[in-house]
């Protein structure tokens, strides 16, 4: 009997395997073998699942013989031999163009550690249990194991043991300014915005900002309605409440909230001031930064030379766009990238880019502009007196 994918198919949907939208493509790996002159074993993949079906007149519904035949295709099958969906009885037979089909589902009772893990503990995604695991945070029949790719049977111990969490409740962020709505901060260098994942163990704004907030506590990001980069100084605002949350966000996306930057520069740039109106895109070679794109996004930053010496300038930077790393791929596509920018230009004792200054609306139509002074290790770089911002 010539066993087509057709064939395959329509055995799957009489057994309730598959439906109307499936076809035969979906079927692959065919392979037919003959466990004795009477019968027929195929054994094929359908959507990633693997299944065999034996075709056998003699078998008489004998589930033990049905496996037998099986086993001389795969000594170590585990699975499932399905029931008869058509018969009222409990039956494995079912009629197929004059032979009993009997179709078996293989189900391995081994898994890998993360996909077990994610299955037991649903409230916790896959790639997070990849990070316990990593961290020696599981062990399997007492011995730790450090790859997510480990494979366990339901027998196997698994024990878990993830450390509490770091407890930042004595940390502390400058606050420039806080009422019912808002908390308005000078965030130093080196702090993140919010953790990078479930193990990030370090303190963040967004831990800062979950002391005053009622907004995304059950987030990663309570209060956060934009972000700086690590090494980026300057004036952050977080959202009180969700009402704060969705009037500050609105306005930073449709470009109503109002920032300006002062950074310094490697090199000089030719013009004391301009608009830079350059697509930004990421970098297929290093998907995790950024480059000046003709076929990427509408980028536009404003720049005023705020003083200059020889080898750098202390440049004023106001960006009418927010686009990943704008200011600093467009100062290092102009050829004067910020001082100690490790990505883009040199590496130094920080980067020198500080938010010194942002307009938003905070509530009831109450305009404000806060500012945060610029670090003094700026001016130890390019000296100026008198600067107005």
């Amino acid at each position: 009997m010539k066993v087509t994918t057709s064939d395959l198919l329509a055995i799957l949907r009489r057994f309730n395997k598959a439906d109307g939208s499936n076809v035969p493509r979906h079927i692959d790996q065919v392979k037919q073998s003959n466990p004795s002159p009477i019968n027929q074993l195929i054994y094929f993949r359908f959507n990633k699942q693997k299944f065999f079906v034996l075709f056998d007149e003699t078998a008489q519904d004998n589930d033990t013989y049905v496996m037998q035949q099986i086993y001389t295709a795969k000594s170590d099958a585990e699975g499932v031999l399905l029931e008869n969906p058509t018969s009222d009885l409990t039956t494995y037979g079912l009629p197929f163009k004059g032979k009993d089909a009997y179709l078996f589902e293989c189900v391995s009772s081994k898994k890998r550690l993360d996909a077990l893990l994610a299955e037991q503990h649903p409230d916790i995604s896959r790639s997070t249990w990849q990070k316990h695991i990593k961290a020696g945070n599981v062990a399997v029949n007492n011995n730790p194991v450090v790859s997510p790719k480990y494979v366990v049977s339901e027998a196997d111990s698994i024990e878990i043991n993830i450390p509490d969490s770091t407890d930042f409740s004595g940390y502390e962020l400058p606050i420039v300014y806080i009422d019912d709505n808002v908390v308005v901060i000078n965030k130093p260098a080196g702090i993140l915005t919010h953790s990078k994942g479930a193990l990030n163990d370090e303190f963040t704004v967004a831990d800062f900002f979950a002391r005053y907030t009622s907004a995304g506590l059950d987030t990663n990001r309570p209060g956060i309605v934009h972000r700086l980069d690590r090494d980026t100084s300057g004036i952050m605002i977080g959202a009180r409440t969700p009402e704060s949350f969705e009037l500050l966000k609105s306005q930073f996306a449709d470009r109503k909230a109002k920032k300006w930057y002062v950074a310094v520069t490697d090199g000089n740039l030719k013009k004391d001031a301009a608009r830079i109106d350059i697509p930004i895109g990421r970098d297929p070679k290093h998907p995790s930064t950024f480059r000046a794109d003709t076929n990427g996004k509408p980028s536009i930053t404003e720049y005023t030379v705020l003083a200059r010496n020889k080898t750098h300038d202390l440049v004023l930077l106001h960006p009418l766009t927010g686009r990943t790393h704008q200011l600093r791929v467009h100062l290092s596509h102009l050829g004067a990238p910020i001082h100690g920018d490790r990505v883009y230009g040199k590496a130094a004792d920080r980067l020198y880019l500080h938010a010194t200054k942002l307009e938003v609306t905070i509530a009831h139509e109450t305009r404000k502009t806060f500012t945060a002074a610029v670090p003094p290790q700026f001016y130890t770089i390019v000296p100026a007196n008198d600067i107005t911002i």
